[in-house]
């Protein structure tokens, strides 16, 4: 297939266009180096620099003759969101529109959207299956929800097939070494314990150590980039194959608490990591894990990187 990657030199995005390409597909990335990196670009997919709240240059970028559009283009910050929600609509909502309007305009026929696990707010039971109720808690959630019944919108008005698949918590980086583009700004936990570790913050502050958890910190499911990069190869195969839309969750279904993943990092890095106690933050939940079962059953897909001692040591090696 010949494939459209929005937001292609970003973290999960380049992960992704290295998925694409070793599984025979034609890329091409289009991303406004906001976020992602162009040593994150691979030399085998064409790069067109642009930003998705320019209708005018995605109709442009859309006439080259795709079969399908990843979407990885987001603003994601939840607390910025909840602050300045004004940007996540323009960005977020008003950008993703612009994309489907492009797609329905040039007979584009297939998407895969970034979704999230932050569509259903607190859980009301564990681990999270498709079912469960979305009630986003904060704003950033809102619009990858609203992006889903947009999409259901196009789907039954203009023929789009979608998957959108809901991410738990992506870490770890390629195991080959070949992306290496830092988040200059990270709001995760994974990179936030290699700032501290390498001396580029202070410490590490774990956000409350009073939950109801066997250690008292929050607990969350991690997923590798490299097993999220393999899922959307799988949901293109699934559309192709099936041309029925659907929502999948992305997860290992297991979870690790904070204080977990920061012992485990030391015990790889080899050295104690500085870190302090802080209050808890509003809206955590002090457990989220995922079902996957429907994308193994529907996309053949199952986590293979996943081990938290892979995803800390395919991360420590780029920080390094």
């Amino acid at each position: 297939m010949k494939v459209l990657v929005i937001g292609g030199a970003g973290y999960i995005g380049s992960h992704v266009v290295k998925n694409l390409l070793a599984c025979g597909h034609e890329v091409a990335v289009f991303d406004d180096l906001s976020s992602g990196h162009e040593i994150n670009l691979f030399s085998q997919a064409e790069f067109v620099r642009g930003d998705i709240t320019d209708s005018e240059a995605l109709a442009k970028v859309m006439q080259k003759g795709f079969d399908a559009v990843v979407h990885l283009a987001a603003k994601k910050a939840v607390g910025e969101s909840m602050e300045n929600p004004q940007k996540y609509a323009i960005n977020n909502l008003c950008g993703t529109i612009n994309i489907l309007n492009a797609m329905a305009d040039n007979g584009v026929k297939y998407m895969v959207f970034s979704s999230s696990a932050a569509v259903y707010g607190i859980p009301q039971y564990l681990p999270i299956d498709e079912k469960h109720p979305t009630l986003p808690i904060n704003f950033y959630g809102f619009t990858k929800l609203e992006i889903e019944k947009l999409m259901t919108w196009y789907d039954q008005l203009k023929g789009i097939k979608f998957v959108a698949l809901r991410y738990f918590n992506a870490a770890g980086y390629d195991e080959d070494g070949d992306i290496r583009g830092l988040d200059s700004a990270p709001q995760n936990l994974l990179p936030i314990i290699m700032e501290a570790a390498t001396g580029k913050r202070e410490c590490l502050k774990i956000f409350g150590q009073d939950y109801d958890t066997p250690d008292g910190t929050c607990i969350r499911d991690y997923i590798h980039v490299n097993d999220l990069a393999g899922a959307h190869t799988a949901a293109l195969d699934y559309l192709q194959r099936t041309n029925e839309s659907a929502v999948f969750n992305l997860g290992t279904e297991a979870g690790t608490s904070v204080l977990q993943m920061l012992e485990a990092c030391e015990k790889v890095i080899g050295r104690k990591i500085p870190h302090l106690f802080a209050e808890r933050r509003p809206g955590d939940p002090a457990r989220l894990t995922a079902s996957a079962q429907a994308a193994k059953a529907k996309l053949g897909w199952e986590p293979k990187h996943s081990s938290i001692e892979n995803i800390i040591a395919s991360t420590w090696r780029v920080y390094q």
